[in-house]
């Protein structure tokens, strides 16, 4: 699944767009390499996202395209 695509489905980022737009300024990375919004993210991987003022570290447990609102927290673990 696209870094994009799973950043909005997770709700880590409220918007695609939104999504697609961190990506391309260099403040989302997958294993430690900044990432393009195409980026494939597979379960295992490590998400770091610059958010401005704060940081946020994941790891993807699970990938879904279509997920309820309750279960998006289901799909990574914050990792400190």
């Amino acid at each position: 699944m696209r870094i994009d695509k799973f950043l909005k489905n997770a709700r880590i980022i409220k918007r695609r767009p939104v999504a697609k737009e961190a990506c391309e300024k260099g403040r989302v990375s997958v294993n430690g390499k900044v990432s393009k919004p195409g980026t494939d993210v597979f379960v295992g991987d490590i998400i770091e996202i610059n958010f401005g003022n704060s940081n946020m570290k994941v790891e993807v447990l699970e990938i879904s395209d279509h997920v309820p609102k309750k279960k998006a927290q289901e799909l990574y673990k914050v990792i400190n």
